[in-house]
């Protein structure tokens, strides 16, 4: 008796925590969700034209569940070993799910929603068999070595990766990207790989950048988005522009960014995992 009290006890305790996280989830996805929408509304935009990328990085499986099903599809992981480990997790869980619900509910059952994964971290050349069997987006192809690699790895798997360019728009040594200069000659390369496909551009602007400083990193981005279209130096699926964290995403969508990359503005309240340091195009 003692043992089922035990039993009867757990069960209740983690009903209530998932309770509580989903609630908190919900409560704070509202909360960005208007900030990015009054964004929109100084910069006479349509909030359906930024997308929201939750990066993950620091928050256990069980909070990446309670996302997807709150409808948190897009995903960013800064790490390509965790990123595939997650993603497999995830795949194992959704498959599980499915399986359950076609049990109850019949051949006829719908699917769950699949999640996008993003690799918004800086990849290195060793660790892109590790990424290219699920990312649907890289925000941080930074040289042609590593565009190379992606194209051959993608084109062994059969498939084309979509990525974007980081460029360091800022000038600081310590950021990754690529300088300003050299983005028209690069993307002109990348058009004769057809394992991979150019989509836009990625920035990231410094710690610290005062609010003048974010809207010269982030506009600069968009003019050389926008040189590139009108040269006709890319094709037509150049069209996202990835910019704006938690401290910053604002100035960012007023500045044109299509994507936002949101991690600890989104989870607040919610508990991390291991700490991981920012070195990259992801959010802290």
């Amino acid at each position: 008796m003692a043992d089922d009290t035990k039993r009867t006890k757990g069960c209740h305790d983690v009903t209530t925590k998932t309770t509580t996280m989903k609630r908190r989830l919900s409560e704070n996805i509202k909360r960005i969700g208007d900030r990015i929408a009054q964004a929109c509304s100084r910069a006479n935009r349509d909030p359906s034209e930024i997308r929201l990328v939750a990066v993950t990085k620091s928050v256990e499986l069980d909070v990446i569940r309670q996302s997807l099903e709150l409808g948190l599809l897009d995903l960013g992981e800064s790490r390509a070993q965790q990123l595939n480990q997650r993603a497999g997790m995830i795949h194992e869980y959704m498959e599980r799910k499915n399986v359950l619900s076609g049990r109850r509910e019949g051949a006829a059952a719908s699917g769950f929603a699949r999640p996008r994964w993003h690799m918004v971290g800086h990849l290195q050349r060793n660790k892109v068999k590790l990424v290219v069997p699920w990312v649907e987006l890289i925000h941080s192809l930074d040289t042609l070595r590593l565009a190379e690699d992606l194209h051959e790895q993608a084109t062994q798997l059969g498939r084309v990766v979509d990525f974007l360019l980081q460029v360091n728009t800022s000038g600081e040594k310590s950021k990754y990207g690529v300088a300003v200069g050299a983005v028209p000659h690069l993307a002109d390369h990348f058009a004769s790989w057809s394992g991979i496909r150019l989509c836009g551009l990625m920035t990231m602007a410094p710690i610290g950048a005062t609010p003048v400083e974010l809207r010269l990193y982030f506009e600069r981005l968009r003019d050389i988005f926008e040189d590139l279209r009108g040269e006709r130096l890319v094709g037509p699926d150049f069209k996202e522009l990835s910019m704006g964290m938690s401290a910053d995403f604002e100035t960012a969508i007023e500045s044109g960014a299509t994507m936002v990359r949101i991690g600890s503005a989104l989870f607040e309240g919610l508990g991390s995992a291991a700490s991981h340091s920012a070195t990259s195009g992801e959010d802290a």
